[in-house]
């Protein structure tokens, strides 16, 4: 168990490394999952284009989607996105800053995927084999065809054993020229997502070098501190669970030994440290309230001294104080005391 809770502590402290393997190892797994995939055309008319389409768009959909699941950084940008102004401002730029990370590194599945398809050219062909140009490649004053019956034959170019239109044009030609089509698009993609990603990775911060620098410190702010407040809930949890379970055990061992009229035992103490974790927060109503102000309205990014607890912000605005009004001392309000008589 403690292996297991030391890799989780490592993988937290390398989450950009951790997401930037998790996106490498998808990226590698889509294109897998390409090879592997059984592309079978449905060389119809009225069926190619939307399956030629839907197999070059739909995966990369889902494989940006799913990069987006596996970024533990989404819920944090949901949070602080939809969450009250409160006490603190909320950044436009931090938050534009959070979501391009995470789409970048998202689309690098989506991106090879594409690409691998359009090198392959098994989609292009499926989908645009009806639009062939026929007067460049074949014969296109072939006696008895109407209009739709050459689409009929065209669609079935990319299956080779059904194919019957190699007077109009040869299945060969059609196929060679399809995936020549569909190869120069894959590089021309290749080379528009390796030109975006430089411009992204290297000329943007060098125009904005004080807010990229902003931007990304505010960010990785935002992610420690979440952590940080999930430890200290946790480790509240632990604490007041611990007290709990102790009171309650001391209370049945009191009631016991009183049904025997017995004289009780005392009890160890060995709370001390767990009820010092609990910092005054000792009830469910006081805890709740503490949560819900988090999130309504969390503390201003401004360090203070150290303030009574009224002016954490989760005591309430407006409310009167929990500590008991300072009185003078005793030989002052004596002597108010006597000047009032006289």
């Amino acid at each position: 168990m403690d292996k297991f809770r030391m890799i989780f502590q490592f993988l937290q402290s390398n989450q950009e490394s951790f997401m930037n393997g998790i996106c490498g190892i998808m990226a590698l797994a889509s294109a897998q999952l390409y090879s592997a995939f059984d592309f079978n055309c449905p060389c119809l008319p009225r069926y190619n284009l939307a399956y030629g389409l839907g197999v070059l768009l739909v995966p990369p959909l889902i494989l940006f989607l799913l990069g987006f699941v596996l970024n533990n950084n989404v819920s944090m940008l949901a949070e602080e996105w939809r969450r009250p102004r409160g006490r603190r401002g909320k950044d436009a730029a931090v938050l534009r800053y959070m979501f391009c990370s995470m789409a970048q590194r998202a689309m690098i599945a989506p991106a090879v995927w594409v690409s691998v398809t359009l090198l392959d050219g098994k989609c292009i062909t499926c989908a645009f084999c009806t639009a062939l140009p026929v007067e460049t490649l074949g014969n296109a004053s072939h006696p008895g065809l109407s209009q739709g019956e050459v689409r009929r034959v065209l669609a079935r170019i990319p299956c080779k054993d059904i194919y019957d239109g190699q007077e109009l044009v040869a299945n060969e030609v059609a196929v060679r020229y399809l995936r020549c089509i569909s190869q120069a698009l894959g590089w021309c993609f290749v080379l528009l997502m390796t030109t975006l990603a430089f411009l992204v990775r290297s000329l943007r911060p060098c125009f904005t070098q004080a807010a990229f620098l902003k931007s990304r410190y505010w960010s990785h702010y935002i992610d420690i501190e979440r952590k940080l407040f999930d430890e200290t809930c946790a480790e509240h949890a632990r604490s007041f669970a611990k007290v709990c379970i102790q009171q309650f055990f001391q209370g049945m061992s009191t009631d016991l030994v009183a049904a025997r009229c017995h004289p009780p035992r005392k009890a160890p103490t060995d709370g001390g440290e767990a009820s010092e974790k609990l910092l005054g927060i000792t009830d469910r109503g006081t805890m709740n309230t503490a949560l819900k102000s988090w999130h309504r309205c969390k503390p201003p990014l401004q360090l203070h001294p150290a303030r009574p607890p009224s002016g954490n912000g989760w005591a309430g605005e407006g409310q009167p104080s929990l500590q008991p009004p300072l009185q003078p001392p005793a030989p002052r309000r004596e002597v108010a005391a006597y000047y009032s008589r006289v």
